[in-house]
């Protein structure tokens, strides 16, 4: 194999669940039969990878420094949703009719992997929050054990910025039925029922 296709084949591993046999597998079928898309494909990574950074206020993707979501005059200002990454704000965006403002942490508060609070950008959320605009912080990070201490320490810094810090509810799906609720879910859901009106 030559060394072009063997650098290839390792540049495509470096995409997530993709392995050495599926990378061989991307990296023939471009050159067999679609060299076209290929250079297209090309073309674009190289120039998002130059062009695309983040915005200086809620730090997602953007090719702007403030982005659209930032800028828009119809979203409330006075509530903001803290997510761990573009992913889940897309997700809420699609699936929510939620209108409000985005903070990305990009990470999670993770010492072992040098994730502190200086990485996750949380000296520009707190700067955020003292302007005294928000009322409001939904705090949408991930039931892990690395999310819940984020989200714990997002509401203390909710809290001292005097804005009201909620969290997302966590527990039985939608549709779903309890004896194929995992156990952790479960116990959470159980533990954090709420009284019916």
């Amino acid at each position: 194999m030559s060394k072009l296709l063997t650098d290839l084949i390792e540049a495509l591993r470096c995409l997530p669940g993709v392995g050495g046999k599926s990378a061989q597998r991307m990296a023939f079928h471009l050159l067999e039969r679609d060299r076209e898309r290929g250079l297209r494909l090309s073309q674009v990574l190289g120039q998002a990878m130059r062009d695309i950074g983040n915005c200086s206020r809620c730090r997602n993707f953007s090719e702007t420094p403030v982005c659209t979501l930032c800028a828009s005059s119809s979203r409330d200002r006075q509530v903001l949703c803290v997510v761990e990454s573009p992913t889940e704000l897309a997700a809420i965006e699609q699936a929510t009719g939620y209108r409000g403002q985005y903070f990305v942490l990009l990470g999670r508060l993770s010492p072992l992997d040098g994730l502190g609070p200086q990485e996750l950008g949380l000296d520009l959320l707190a700067d955020r929050l003292a302007e005294g605009e928000i009322e409001e912080m939904i705090i949408a990070t991930n039931p892990t054990v690395e999310g819940e201490a984020t989200a714990h320490y997002l509401a203390q810094l909710a809290r001292a910025a005097g804005v009201r810090p909620t969290r997302l509810a966590h527990g039985v799906p939608l549709g779903g039925e309890l004896e194929y609720v995992d156990r952790g879910t479960l116990a959470h859901a159980f533990g954090s029922r709420q009284a019916l009106d």
